[in-house]
């Protein structure tokens, strides 16, 4: 079957459609995406503006006629911490669901947490023992742990790249006390959490997912994506210390020259790689793997075990069979359809 993913992030809005069946692995098909950064529409009372939320509905609008064009069959939508820290997040909701017709599922950052984690352990395995997953977003970074396909633990933190570059780090190229102030910060914020992660053990396996993770291993000398899924990409703790180091004194137009970094990303990515370092010295972490699946496939994988444990249910309200055009203005508008 076909299967497409909407996800509503800080940085991105991205439906990636996948086949899959039960007991197999989800292959790739398509991918419709766009850099709208909700964030950048924030007014000061922290709410999305008319002009972002006007974006979004237009792009969740495309995505749904993509995934209908190429015969997707059911369509997860959801959304992460930039509508679900909104000041006006439920009218936002309410406005996509009203002017697009599809309803977004608002995961907390435990639930993007946990499913993240899950979609790592799928990809490693059960050798792999137990796993430490560190994902970088841009409002959020989520942490999960545990030896199970579902993590003991697992968090979220208001340290997403995006966020803490708005917060922290307004000149370009940042000032040292911006920096000095933003490394606290990020400490100050990270250690209960580490501690409460500490009394699991101590991992097998560090894994780190979201897109800061693969631009920061890229710049350090990991392979590109073009190499495929399959090809062992790291980061170490040594090469993240001298590169934060270094994108320091850069702008934001020479950071685009690096490797595997976007221009929408640029300005975030050292946010992005002064929080990856303070997490891998709390936790001591020399070296972390890059994994290519995150939340999008773990939302996936448990979609197809629903299939394969519950049997055929009827869809949850974020979950949906893709219409025609016709159909669905059948379904809205009965009347004016049959004229």
């Amino acid at each position: 079957m076909r299967l497409g993913v909407l996800d509503i992030g800080s940085n991105t809005v991205h439906l990636l459609l996948v086949d899959a069946h039960p007991g197999a692995q989800p292959v790739a098909y398509a991918s419709h995406k766009r850099p709208l950064s909700l964030v950048k529409f924030l007014e000061d009372d922290g709410s999305i503006n008319e002009k972002g939320q006007g974006e979004l509905v237009d792009f969740v609008k495309e995505a749904w006629e993509f995934a209908g064009r190429h015969k997707a069959e059911d369509l997860l939508a959801f959304c992460t911490s930039a509508i679900r820290e909104a000041a006006n997040g439920d009218a936002v909701l309410a406005r996509v669901q009203s002017e697009a017709d599809v309803v977004l599922q608002e995961l907390t950052g435990r639930e993007e947490a946990a499913m993240t984690f899950f979609a790592v352990r799928r990809w490693y395995g059960w050798g792999a023992g137990t796993i430490l997953d560190l994902d970088i977003g841009g409002g959020s970074f989520e942490l999960a742990m545990g030896h199970d396909s579902l993590p003991a633990a697992a968090t979220s933190v208001p340290l997403g790249a995006q966020r803490l570059t708005r917060d922290w780090l307004p000149e370009d190229p940042p000032t040292a006390k911006s920096i000095k102030d933003l490394r606290r910060y990020v400490r100050d914020t990270l250690k209960p959490v580490v501690k409460e992660f500490k009394d699991l053990g101590v991992p097998n396996l560090v894994a780190g997912t979201s897109k800061t993770f693969r631009s920061l291993a890229r710049i350090a000398g990991a392979a590109p994506s073009g190499a495929g899924p399959y090809v062992r990409r790291v980061l170490t703790r040594t090469d993240l210390g001298l590169w934060a180091q270094r994108m320091s004194a850069m702008a934001a137009s020479d950071r685009v020259h690096l490797p595997g970094v976007s221009e929408a990303r640029a300005r975030q990515l050292l946010a992005g790689a002064l929080a990856a370092e303070a997490a891998m010295e709390l936790f001591d972490i020399d070296e972390l793997e890059i994994c290519p699946w995150a939340l999008r496939e773990g939302l996936i994988l448990r979609r197809l075990d629903q299939l394969v444990f519950e049997g055929p249910l009827e869809p949850p309200a974020h979950i949906g069979p893709i219409q025609s055009e016709r159909q669905r203005a059948e379904r809205m508008h009965p009347a004016r359809s049959r004229v």
